[in-house]
């Protein structure tokens, strides 16, 4: 597949990694065409691809009375609100095969979780949407494992899939990233690096997953300078009261220096 298989999405030819970044849950309207505002704003000054990102609902969660969500089709109806006020396409996870079809009425871009990426019928049903699927990598998989989740979405008649790396598993508490996985997954897809998800800290004592927001930047400068296709980045204006994942959430107001910092690194390689 090619970034030119996305409808509405922009700069395509500008030779630049491309972006999936938003809240990590749509907490209402407002919020979400706050965010997307100003990312928007950023990534067309830079020339950057852009895919808005938010989660319709969270069911992956520590605990019971943790947020999952405003309500499923509430939520659906905002990421195509965005995506029709900024002419930006949009990404969402899916969690059961019911969801694969209604999700695919309003985005884009169907995101399969780290978690579930190995359930057949779930990333078949996503497949078969036509929508591109976007593999998130589990936590527990070796990069080489990844070419058969790749080849479920293909065997389903659907050849648009993209690779997404968020950390490996490092003892219970901590993640990692091997970049040497990246030109693995390449081979397979076009693979795409998750910046915050892989400076979790999850299984904490409380309940709440932590992170190491401080570490975004030397994650990210790494993933450009070993050629990965896009770069996924979970934003916030206020991370500290976020309902999900506020401790690895990027800050909005850091976004446009640390992508203009990004953009620099790339065009300084792509001419080596």
């Amino acid at each position: 597949m090619t970034l030119n298989d996305i409808p509405k999405l922009k700069y395509t030819n500008s030779n630049n990694f491309f972006l999936l970044c938003g809240p990590c849950a749509i907490e209402g309207e407002d919020m979400a065409l706050r965010i997307a505002e100003k990312v928007v704003k950023i990534t067309d000054s830079l020339q950057i691809p852009y895919v808005f990102k938010g989660s319709f609902k969270k069911a992956n969660r520590s605990r019971i009375d943790s947020f999952t969500g405003i309500g499923d089709e509430k939520a659906l109806k905002i990421l195509k609100k965005v995506s029709e006020t900024f002419d930006i396409p949009t990404v969402t996870d899916i969690h059961e095969i019911s969801d694969a079809e209604l999700a695919a009425q309003y985005v884009d871009v169907l995101q399969i979780p780290a978690f579930l990426v190995r359930q057949t019928d779930l990333v078949v049903a996503a497949a078969e949407t036509g929508k591109v699927v976007n593999l998130k990598k589990g936590q527990f998989m070796s990069p080489e494992s990844m070419k058969h989740a790749v080849q479920k979405v293909k065997d389903a008649g659907n050849d648009k899939a993209w690779i997404t790396d968020r950390g490996t598993m490092f003892g219970y508490q901590d993640m990692i990233v091997d970049f040497r996985g990246i030109p693995t997954m390449r081979a397979f897809a076009p693979t795409i690096l998750d910046v915050t998800h892989s400076l979790q800290q999850p299984n904490q004592t409380s309940g709440v997953t932590g992170g190491r927001p401080d570490m975004i930047e030397t994650i990210a400068r790494a993933g450009v300078v070993n050629n990965v296709d896009g770069l996924f980045i979970e934003t916030h204006f206020d991370p500290a009261h976020a309902k999900s994942d506020g401790a690895n959430m990027l800050h909005l107001d850091y976004l446009e220096k640390l992508l203009t910092n990004l953009v620099t690194i790339r065009k300084t390689i792509t001419t080596l």
